[in-house]
């Protein structure tokens, strides 16, 4: 699902990056521009490389890649693994869970407090859980 947002400028693109220490550079800051210019959307590498190559971008795929990594070590996007073959990169940040829609492949964002999740394990000594991803697969009735 794609939520429409703000006209997005190179300015704010660039800003965005040098925030989270991110040099913008020439491709990352078109890839930046395809993901961040329409709203909150989840999209794989393969669809985003798909992207860059009809607008005209000469980009590889490693390199799409690459980017949504460091885009994602960042704090600018966040992985959502819906399982082992299919890894999602959401433009939306904060804290939310997901339903993945098995017969279309689609993400849908549930907002952060629909779901309570209790009873979770102490982690192991000297870490921290950092986060809990939930995935709620659903299909058509």
């Amino acid at each position: 699902m794609v939520e429409k947002a703000a006209y997005v400028t190179a300015d704010d693109l660039c800003q965005r990056l040098r925030a989270a220490s991110l040099r913008p550079t020439r491709q990352r800051l078109v890839l930046a521009e395809l993901l961040f210019a329409r709203g909150h959307r989840h999209i794989t590498a393969e669809a985003l490389h798909g992207e860059a190559t009809r607008a005209g971008i000469g980009v590889s795929l490693a390199t799409v890649y690459n980017t949504l990594h460091q885009f994602t070590a960042a704090g600018i996007l966040r992985q959502v693994a819906v399982d082992a073959t299919r890894t999602y990169f959401d433009t939306n940040v904060d804290a939310h869970q997901h339903f993945y829609v098995e017969d279309t492949g689609m993400l849908i964002d549930i907002p952060g407090d629909s779901i309570a999740v209790s009873g979770l394990p102490h982690p192991p000594r000297g870490t921290r859980i950092d986060r809990v991803d939930v995935v709620v697969r659903i299909s058509k009735a």
